[in-house]
């Protein structure tokens, strides 16, 4: 869709060459130890700002002090529990956020532990649903050179001392190490899952070092994107005219973040693997129940290089060996002692005493010579347990198995198969990295964006122990499920095929229904991400509906698995009560034909709609979206029993939204709140946004009738079609674009930046657009005009709502924020509609105010959005993964380009029925079947 010569007129370039010297390149240029031409670049003596939160204005507080005070109750009544609200605006962190994250570390859901760009670890997420952002400043790799004949040596952190709190005078702790680093010659380069650090002639000006971070993230490897370990090679080049004896050493706390290092009963050990994999294993007893973790910390042992380890070392002047005792060691001999791997587990830690190891690996490197070192990390969490109790296996322990020891098999895995990890890696990303059409900042952002799939609180499960242990079941006086009868919102029972001699493997066994899986290599486990880490619902689904393109293009049987988990909750109905806070009523916690907000946070699953805010099952968005992310999956993959499995709760979906049909227009209508993804953005009568995605829903049920043999369905879809479409552009359609809402509020004629995202998903489908191409277009060009160019003269991103004089919608505080999916949304559609420019200029505004050097410095922790003065709500959010939707919008899939012709319209019966059988045609193959049907 990219024409030759669009970018040409503005192109923005990074190159390697004004951050390194041409010299250090050249002299890197082997074995992948040069950063790559297209990269996010820092220097390590970059300034990382204190980022600014978002306030809410006065009026704001006034509308929401209700909200407010039941809020703060619940956040408190949760507490007493000993348990986290999933949305707590009340409870701030010590470590306040700033501009200095890097590329996390690891696969996907095993835990995950970030890097910031200048060398500290931090970010820990190890037990789910919980992050302390505090980096541990005593794991760092550090590095000691001496050369022959020279009295000249060098010792220093590989990080710039420029933290709080370093400094102490007379400390036998960390402070005592050297930290001599500058890092005004020290540069990061960031290409996720990759991370270069370039030290050219820091600390040793004769020595250039490049320390390469490597993590098994690889689409559509289901094995290795889900190990819970990192590969940092080190390539030293000797300029210098003396051989060199560099010792690099790598140090780690026992501890999972926060202070848990300080909470006893920690033991490390060292350990002698194969291949010259060796190092410490660090033993961390978890509090509060959870399951204990284990570290490995090692190096690869080759003919040059010489590992040694010091097994245990403290920070306190009590330790038996301090951390300043561990420094003048390395400082004296460049090694540990090799008796060390005899020493067996230490004794476990005392409360209040923090332990750690440490792994040298230390090797000459001749004059003009070169030599690389490689060290690996793991953490082994086998078991992951949710507040309520529900216990499962992670994913990667179909492979490891559960022993505490597995962490050795994950570093040497890591290290003896990181080079194969790599070479799959450029097989992925090069077509799109030397694709000249594209702009320099797009490439690196849509790669860097995918941090959230390790960073965003993943959890990925065997699907065996969802079973093992009586897990994945509901209690059935409170659950209701799928008794081989579908009803409809009139609680008529409606027949369908699932009777006992037609059921494909399909059971009834509490929440969820099992189907069977084509062979074990189909089974990729379940996976759950946060929406954000400062909003802890897993897998919340108005937002996945924004960052799915991600995870459909990378992984997509986890993507149709988590289509599966929701079809099955829509015909679940959950009857305890629950209180939403908005406006103090009572409800359900899941009613049956309502697509659940989220899948849950105590005990996902299990527990769904942790989200409480408002009443979801009244939301108007989140059914529609469900109905168009099933069919876009479902055309995208080809897979025709995905779409029979599914198709019962695809019905039922669109059969619960009849009830939001007020006027019998066959169109749904917003009741006078928040009743969808904007929930402080009022709606009445009928709105662009839910109509829009309303249309499409109907469009996609429609051709999805078609291919599973439910042809009145599917007569029904298009009819309604037509006249929700006619009273949709009567009520809304101005003559350039579509009013916010058929309301008479002040905001009522608001242009909103998302309000062709049914159009968005109709596109990436394969389906008719809902309206002519002028509308279309006109539509965003008003918004592109108006959303973008008007918001900071479009350097921001694209704001939510934007009055047609040209002044922001404020509305709410939602009306008047930039939304970074949103916006890549808005971006992807442009490009869809064949507005390319448009679109690239739209989403580079979230690359200059999030990403860039003159930036607001929200890079590898995106937020849901900011405020027109750079104010963020909601860091490490999911909803920016929509970048993917753009690279879908610009090599959408032979499948939806050449599979299925325009649906053909014709009249029938406006009312959903609730008595058709529904007929399955298993031998029709996918790619052979059209959308068109005889009346």
């Amino acid at each position: 869709m990219v024409g030759p010569t669009l970018f040409h007129r503005r192109k923005h370039s990074w190159p390697p060459e004004e951050f390194i010297s041409k010299t250090t390149l050249q002299l890197l240029d082997f074995d992948s130890a040069a950063p790559p031409s297209h990269a996010w670049r820092r220097r390590l003596n970059c300034h990382a700002n204190i980022l600014k939160e978002f306030t809410i204005t006065f009026r704001e507080a006034i509308k929401m002090v209700r909200l407010g005070i039941r809020l703060w109750s619940y956040v408190r009544e949760e507490a007493s529990h000993g348990r986290k609200a999933p949305i707590d605006p009340f409870t701030k962190d010590n470590c306040r956020p700033s501009a200095s994250q890097g590329v996390p570390l690891g696969g996907m859901g095993s835990g995950s532990i970030s890097r910031g760009f200048r060398g500290e670890f931090k970010q820990w997420q190890i037990t789910p649903g919980t992050c302390d952002p505090s980096p541990m400043m005593s794991n760092q790799f550090s590095i000691f050179i001496s050369r022959e004949n020279v009295h000249k040596k060098y010792a220093s952190v590989l990080a710039p001392g420029q933290h709080g709190s370093l400094g102490k005078l007379r400390d036998k702790g960390i402070s005592s190490w050297g930290w001599n680093l500058s890092g005004q010659h020290s540069t990061y380069h960031a290409l996720f899952p990759r991370a270069w650090t370039v030290y050219d002639g820091e600390p040793d000006p004769e020595l250039k070092i490049s320390c390469r971070q490597i993590s098994p993230f690889i689409p559509k490897n289901y094995r290795d994107s889900s190990l819970p370990a990192a590969v940092f090679v080190y390539t030293l080049v000797n300029t210098g005219k003396q051989r060199a004896k560099v010792s690099l050493v790598f140090t780690w706390a026992n501890s999972i973040g926060g202070t848990s290092h300080m909470s006893g009963g920690h033991v490390n050990e060292p350990f002698i693997g194969e291949d010259g994999v060796s190092g410490v294993l660090l033993h961390h007893k978890t509090g509060m129940g959870n399951p204990p973790v284990t570290f490995a910390i090692s190096a690869c042992e080759t003919q040059n290089v010489n590992v040694t380890v010091l097994p245990c070392f403290g920070l306190s002047e009590d330790s038996f060996f301090t951390a300043k005792d561990m420094w003048e060691t390395m400082e004296k001999d460049g090694k540990f002692d090799q008796e060390n791997f005899n020493s067996g587990p230490s004794m476990p830690s005392s409360p209040g005493d923090t332990i750690c190891a440490a792994v040298s690996a230390s090797a000459w490197v001749e004059a003009h010579g070169k030599c690389t070192v490689s060290f690996a990390l793991s953490w082994s969490s086998p078991k992951v347990k949710f507040s309520k109790g529900s216990t499962y296996d992670r994913r990667y322990t179909k492979f490891y198995g559960t022993s505490r020891r597995a962490a050795v098999d994950l570093v040497h895995d890591a290290l003896t198969h990181y080079k194969r990890w790599e070479e799959d890696i450029e097989a992925w990303q090069n077509p799109i990295l030397r694709d000249d059409r594209l702009p320099e900042w797009y490439k690196f952002t849509l790669f860097n964006e995918l941090y959230f799939l390790v960073a965003g609180g993943t959890v990925w499960i065997d699907s065996a122990s969802l079973h093992a242990n009586g897990n994945g079941q509901c209690q059935q006086s409170d659950l209701r499920n799928l008794d081989g009868k579908a009803r409809g919102i009139d609680g008529k029972e409606q027949q369908n095929n699932l009777n006992n001699g037609d059921r494909n493997g399909i059971e009834s066994n509490g929440l969820f229904v099992e189907t069977s899986q084509a062979d074990d290599e189909d089974d990729v486990g379940r996976f759950l991400y946060l929406e954000g880490v400062e909003y802890v619902m897993w897998n919340t689904y108005d937002v996945h509906f924004y960052a799915s393109y991600a995870l459909l293009m990378l992984f997509p049987k986890i993507e149709l698995n988590i289509q599966r988990d929701f079809a099955k909750a829509v015909l679940s109905e959950d009857t305890r009560k629950v209180k939403f806070l908005a406006e103090g009523n009572w409800g359900i916690r899941k009613v049956r034909g309502a697509v659940p907000h989220d899948l849950g946070m105590h005990d996902p699953w299990n527990e769904m709609n942790a989200y409480n805010i408002h009443d979801t099952s009244k939301w108007k968005d989140l059914n529609p979206k469900f109905v168009l992310q099933v069919y876009r999956d479902f055309a995208a993959t080809g897979d025709h029993q995905f779409g029979i499995d599914v198709w019962p709760a695809v019905r039922a979906a669109m059969e619960y939204m009849e009830q939001f049909d007020r006027d019998n227009d066959d169109l749904i209508e917003n009741d006078g709140f928040p009743d969808q993804t904007y929930d402080t953005w009022t709606v009445h009568g009928v709105s662009a946004y839910c109509g829009c995605l309303w249309l499409a829903a109907l469009q996609a049920a429609a051709a999805m009738a078609l291919q599973v043999g439910d042809k009145f369905f599917a007569e029904l879809c298009k009819n309604k079609f037509l006249n929700a479409k006619a009273a949709l552009e009567a009520k809304l359609w101005n003559g350039t674009y579509l009013n916010y809402d058929s309301g008479a509020s002040s905001n009522s004629k608001s242009i909103q930046t998302d309000q062709l995202a049914g159009q968005w998903y109709t596109a990436s489908s394969g389906l008719p657009p809902i309206f002519d191409d002028f509308k279309i277009r006109s539509t965003l060009q008003k918004i592109f005009d108006f959303n973008v160019m008007k918001t900071k003269g479009g350097r921001m991103g694209a704001v939510n709502g934007m009055h047609p004089d040209g002044k922001v919608d404020e509305t709410c505080m939602q009306s008047r924020e930039i939304w970074t999916g949103v916006t890549y949304a808005a971006a992807a559609t442009m490009i869809l509609s064949g507005m390319e420019e448009q679109g690239f200029t739209t989403a580079e505004g979230i690359f200059t105010a999030g990403w860039s050097e003159e930036g607001f410095g929200y890079w590898f922790q995106t937020p849901e959005g900011w405020t027109m003065d750079g104010h963020y709500r909601s860091l490490i959010y999911m909803r920016p993964l929509a970048i993917w939707g753009m690279q879908w919008a610009l090599t959408v899939p032979k499948a939806i380009l050449d599979g299925l012709d325009r649906v053909h319209m014709s009249p029938r019966s406006r009312r959903f029925s609730h008595n058709v059988k529904v007929v399955k045609h298993k031998a029709k193959c996918f790619g052979n079947c059209k959308l068109s049907c005889s009346c």
